[in-house]
């Protein structure tokens, strides 16, 4: 996830309030300094500050989606029924991972943790991994449908999961005042299963 920081920045840049601040900045600091050396070391200081507390910012925000059930797979992957967590493996080093668990709705699976090494892309093991998830889900007795959510950077994850099947479902702002800051946006997909 880590890799989305350079991505979110871009994001948060382009937002209409951030620039119209950093355009005030400059015109108002342009206007009293009578130089244009200050107002470029001032937005150049900004623009560092604003990716370092972007990039905090996205590290907790890891660190709370992670830390919950990968500090414990086996207890939110493996043991419960209806959840299963596979791993890919190329050369002995895991490359890919996802997981299925009930998704709190009766009838309901959530894929979880779809993640494949940017070295290892384009080779079909996220598709593959996807694929396997599907098929566990429909063995599951009463299972209707396998949801997830994605955010607004992922593009080439949104694009694996319409040609696995999955249909958007609806698209919410993250309910936190960064997200509402950031604009950050979650679609959730949806996988009917026959």
């Amino acid at each position: 996830m880590s890799e989305y920081a350079p991505a979110l920045c871009l994001h948060v840049l382009r937002q209409p309030w951030v620039l119209l601040v950093l355009g005030c900045t400059f015109c108002l600091l342009l206007a009293s300094a009578r130089s244009l050396l200050l107002p470029v070391l001032a937005l150049t200081l900004l623009l560092a500050l604003g990716r370092q507390a972007l990039g905090r910012a996205w590290c907790a925000y890891i660190e709370r989606c992670l830390g919950g059930d990968l500090s414990d797979i086996r207890g939110a992957y493996m043991d419960g029924p209806g959840a299963r967590f596979w791993v890919a493996e190329a050369d002995g080093r895991v490359v890919g991972t996802v997981g299925v668990r009930p998704a709190g709705e009766a009838g309901l699976l959530a894929l979880k943790r779809m993640a494949v090494r940017k070295d290892h892309r384009g080779r079909g093991i996220a598709a593959a991994l996807g694929r396997e998830a599907l098929g566990f889900a429909r063995q599951q007795r009463g299972c209707r449908a396998v949801v997830l959510n994605t955010i607004m950077l992922q593009h080439e994850a949104r694009a694996l999961y319409e040609r696995l099947g999955f249909r958007r479902q609806s698209r919410y702002v993250l309910p936190t005042a960064y997200g509402r800051l950031a604009n950050c946006t979650v679609t959730t997909y949806r996988y009917e299963l026959p």
